[in-house]
């Protein structure tokens, strides 16, 4: 394991221990990760070049012609 993994393992498992102690319940965090992944979601959406998230050209037969 790399040691960026290693980092984002302990960060992750102190966040889940400290919610824990704090009195969040499993539902609660289960709730959290999912807001979490929402919002790295939204964010790589918004990431996106402009060609990424254009449409498709039209195929030949349905443009216009000259």
């Amino acid at each position: 394991m790399s040691t960026d993994q290693k980092g984002t393992r302990i960060l992750a498992r102190t966040f889940f221990t400290q919610l824990r102690a704090s009195g969040y319940t499993q539902n609660q965090v289960i709730g959290i990760a999912t807001e979490l992944l929402d919002l790295v979601s939204e964010d790589l959406k918004s990431a996106r070049t402009p060609s990424e998230s254009a449409p498709a050209a039209a195929p030949e037969s349905l443009r216009p012609t000259a």
